[in-house]
C-alpha cells in the first residue's frame, strides 16, 4: 500500500526549518508495512498544494499532509482542501471544546484567530488533536485517503501514533516489512560494495541490500516485503555477518551512542569524556537517550591548553614535546578523566577540526582518540576530512565506536 508524504510551508522551502516530519513519518510508516512512494515539499500557495495532491493521488493510495493548518493568514491548507474537495467550512462544537480545554489548561485567553480553527471542511472526518488546537482532517476520494495534520512535530507524531496509523491499518491491507540492519566500520563504502558484490548478486528476488553511509560508519540494510521472506532473510543475515568479519560492529537499528549506553548498563560500567576538538558533542550524543544517567558521569571540555594542564593534569612538557594533537596527550586525557570522575571507561579526543589550524605534519582532519576500559588504554589516529561540522560528527562517532569495540573484545 503506497503512501505519499507532502509537507507544506514556505519556511521549509527557504531553509528556515528542517523537514523532520517526513523522515519520522517515512520511518514509522515503513515499520507498519506501508510503502513510501514519494515525499514532496511545497510552499503556502493554492496552486502548488493542489498540483502536489493531484500528482500524489496518481502515485499513491494514501496522501499524508502536514503544515499550513494554523490560525494565521499564511495557513491556507484547510481552505485549499475545501476547494479541492468541493465543500465549505462549518463550525464544529467538539473542536471548539477541545480548543477551550487546551487554553484553559495553559491559562491562556482565547482570541478570534484561535476560534477560527473550530471551522472544518463539511465533508471531512474530524479527528481531535489531543496535543494542539488544529484538528486532523480525513478525506476520502473514491478508494483513496488524504489526511491533513498540523506541522508541529509533536502534534503530528501524537496524531499519527494514536489515531492515523491505527485507522490506516484498519482500512488498508499491508504486507509485513522485514528489515535487518548492520553497523559496519573501518571500511569505505566502495570497498564494502566490492567485497559484497557477489553476495548481493545472489540475493533472491524480493530481497534488497542498501548502503547507508554515516560520518564514521556505514549502516547496511537487508529488506523485503512479505513474511514469506523471513527464513531466507535470517539465512542471508548469517552469511553477511561472516563476510563483514572484523568490520562488523552490531546488528541493530540503534545508533552507536545508544548501543554504547546499552552495553555500559548491561555490564554495570560507567563512562566519562574529555573533549577538546568536539567541544562536548560526544557527551551530548551519549546523553540523548533515556537511562544515560546510570552509566554516564560527566565531561571535561578542555578546549584550552590551560584546562588540559590544570584540570586534566596533562603536563606542559608532554604538550610541548608531542603537541596537543598526539597519542601521548589523549592517553593522559583519557586516563586522568577516568580517575577524576571515578569511571570504569573513558573517551578522550584532540584534533584539528578546521578550516584553519592545520600544519604539514598535522593537517586539518587529524584526530587522536583515546579510550580506556578498566585502566587499559587504546589510542588511534584518524583523518576525518576538511569540513568542520562533519569532522566533529565523524570524530564523535569514531570515538564512541572505538570504546564500543574495546568493550566487546573484553567479553
Amino acid at each position: 500500500m503506497k503512501v505519499e508524504i507532502i509537507t507544506i510551508g514556505d519556511e521549509i522551502l527557504i531553509g528556515q526549518i528542517m523537514d523532520t516530519n517526513a523522515a519520522w513519518m517515512g520511518r514509522e510508516l515503513t515499520k507498519q508495512g506501508f510503502e513510501i512512494a514519494a515525499i514532496s515539499s511545497v510552499g503556502d500557495q493554492y496552486k502548488d498544494i493542489t498540483r502536489a495532491i493531484d500528482i500524489g493521488f496518481e502515485r499513491a493510495e494514501i496522501l499524508l499532509l502536514t503544515g499550513g493548518v494554523g490560525p494565521t493568514a499564511d495557513d491556507i491548507t484547510k481552505h485549499t482542501l475545501c476547494t479541492y474537495f468541493h465543500t465549505a467550512l462549518v463550525f464544529n462544537d467538539e473542536v471548539m471544546q477541545n480548543i477551550e480545554s487546551i487554553f484553559l489548561k495553559r491559562n491562556l485567553p482565547l482570541n478570534q484567530l484561535t476560534r477560527k480553527q473550530a471551522y472544518v471542511p463539511a465533508n471531512s472526518r474530524v479527528i481531535m488533536n489531543s496535543a494542539g488546537t488544529a484538528p486532523v482532517l480525513w478525506f476520502e476520494k473514491e478508494s483513496k485517503v488524504l489526511v491533513s495534520m498540523p506541522g508541529v512535530p509533536f502534534e503530528m507524531k501524537t496524531a499519527m501514533t494514536d489515531s492515523i496509523i491505527p485507522m490506516l491499518r484498519e482500512q488498508f491491507q499491508v504486507k509485513e516489512y522485514l528489515r535487518r540492519s548492520y553497523i559496519v566500520s573501518e571500511i569505505t563504502e566502495s570497498a564494502l560494495a566490492t567485497r559484497l558484490a557477489e553476495f548481493e548478486n545472489r540475493l533472491s528476488k524480493g530481497i534488497s541490500q542498501a548502503y547507508l553511509p554515516y560520518a564514521g560508519f556505514i549502516r547496511l540494510r537487508l529488506s523485503a516485503w512479505g513474511e514469506e521472506h523471513k527464513p531466507e532473510m535470517k539465512q542471508q543475515g548469517r552469511k553477511l555477518k561472516r563476510l563483514l568479519g572484523k568490520n562488523f560492529i552490531a546488528e541493530s537499528e540503534k545508533m552507536p551512542e545508544e548501543l554504547l549506553g546499552d552495553k555500559l548498563r548491561k555490564k554495570h560500567l560507567t563512562v566519562s569524556t574529555a573533549e577538546s576538538c568536539t567541544g562536548g558533542f560526544i557527551a551530548h550524543k551519549i546523553t540523548l537517550f533515556p537511562g544515560a544517567s546510570l552509566c554516564y558521569k560527566g565531561s571535561i571540555v578542555s578546549y584550552d591548553i590551560q584546562i588540559k594542564e590544570e584540570i586534566l593534569n596533562v603536563g606542559s612538557k608532554t604538550i610541548d614535546e608531542y603537541g596537543v594533537v598526539s597519542r601521548e596527550v589523549v592517553e593522559l586525557m583519557a586516563l586522568n578523566v577516568a580517575g577524576l570522575m571515578k569511571t570504569s571507561c573513558s573517551i578522550a579526543v584532540s584534533g584539528v577540526m578546521g578550516p584553519d589550524g592545520g600544519t604539514k605534519d598535522k593537517p586539518v582532519g587529524t584526530v587522536w582518540v583515546g579510550t580506556t576500559y578498566n585502566s587499559v588504554i587504546n589510542s588511534c589516529e584518524y583523518h576525518v576530512g576538511n569540513c568542520r561540522e562533519e569532522n566533529i560528527e565523524r570524530t564523535a562517532n569514531l570515538a564512541i565506536l572505538q570504546l564500543l569495540k574495546m568493550i566487546e573484545r573484553k567479553k
